[in-house]
């Protein structure tokens, strides 16, 4: 039998899953009658106006699973708090958009609550035998950054149907599966997985290409958020023997936004608020691969990432790392074969031609 706080893990799972499925065609509608719309831009692939606000449906499973679920603590209590506060924001700025220097205050708002109040910090790093301690106020600075970058990363890389949820999916199963491994399956870490990933998988049937409703900043900053909250939960419960597991497991997101910005500053652009069409999936989709094709693709490449984490949390290692520099190497030489950092030469010849 498969527990996590007493409850069967599938039960957990199944009632979340139930409760997004139920209420995000509701959500929708609410979208559609406070105009909360995606419309056609530089960064978005639809072609019609979209409802978003599709996070709130993950938010309103996430609280009942909460509620029926996890136990009552300061930790969870600052999540609750930060959770709040970046939905909120979502809300805002997906009826009309907010600028980007107030979504961050928002943001140092919700990491600063998880740090302080609910004294989740990042205090040491231990890896392959270098060990680095931090001590205060440099724990809470750097807990602070790590949230907020992740919090921006799989922001910025919400822009295919199904991408952002399906990651993150991927990450939280892969969460639970190392916690059962590492028999560490009572962590609040595993519980947050469990109940998030009933959640998105519950909101995904809508949002899986030809998608009904997207995330929005709502839903791309919660999820975001959670997956910054379990990482660093993860590893102060010896959930994750490295901080490099979470890291590996968001390794195509990580990759695309740090290609982005180091695009975006060459040209002399805001690396964070300048939409473009150089991300991975525009690139797979200039392959002429379709949209569920490009999707399945960064899922199947994700998972073979999110397998070397797993191979990693049974203690192989050397040979864990050997395997995902490997695959690394692969894959870096494979998304350099397109235009994602720099317009090879061919298409800016096709440029001058047309």
């Amino acid at each position: 039998m498969y527990l996590v706080n007493g409850h069967n893990v599938f039960i957990v799972v199944f009632v979340t899953f139930l409760c997004s499925l139920v209420t995000t065609p509701i959500v929708r509608r609410i979208a559609v009658h406070i105009k909360a719309l995606d419309y056609p831009n530089a960064r978005r692939l639809n072609k019609v106006a979209m409802p978003t606000i599709g996070g709130l449906a993950i938010f309103f499973s996430f609280m009942l699973g909460y509620m029926l679920y996890a136990r009552s603590s300061i930790q969870m209590l600052s999540i609750l708090m930060g959770s709040f506060i970046l939905v909120l924001m979502g809300i805002i700025d997906d009826i009309s958009p907010i600028k980007a220097k107030y979504q961050l205050v928002a943001q140092i708002i919700a990491a600063g609550i998880i740090t302080f109040y609910g004294n989740i910090t990042l205090d040491y790093i231990s890896f392959l035998g270098l060990n680095l301690t931090f001590l205060a106020p440099w724990n809470y600075i750097i807990t602070i950054i790590i949230i907020v970058a992740i919090v921006n990363a799989i922001n910025l890389s919400d822009g295919l149907d199904g991408l952002c949820s399906g990651v993150s999916a991927i990450y939280f199963l892969t969460i639970a599966i190392i916690a059962f491994i590492m028999n560490t399956k009572e962590g609040l870490d595993t519980t947050l997985a469990l109940i998030m990933l009933g959640s998105i998988l519950g909101f995904l049937v809508y949002n899986f290409p030809p998608a009904q409703i997207y995330l929005g900043d709502t839903g791309s900053n919660l999820l975001g958020f959670i997956i910054a909250v379990t990482a660093l939960l993860g590893y102060k419960t010896a959930t994750f023997t490295s901080l490099i597991i979470p890291l590996v497991i968001l390794a195509t997101p990580i990759i695309d936004v740090l290609f982005s910005i180091i695009r975006r500053i060459s040209k002399g652009q805001n690396p964070f608020n300048t939409p473009d069409k150089q991300h991975l999936h525009h690139q797979l989709l200039k392959m002429q691969f379709s949209t569920r094709s490009s999707l399945l693709i960064i899922y199947a490449i994700d998972i073979l990432f999110a397998g070397i984490s797993i191979f990693y949390a049974l203690g192989n290692t050397y040979y864990a790392i050997f395997i995902y520099i490997g695959l690394m190497i692969i894959f870096l030489f494979i998304v350099l074969k397109t235009d994602i950092l720099f317009k090879r030469s061919k298409d800016k010849k096709n440029e001058k031609n047309t």
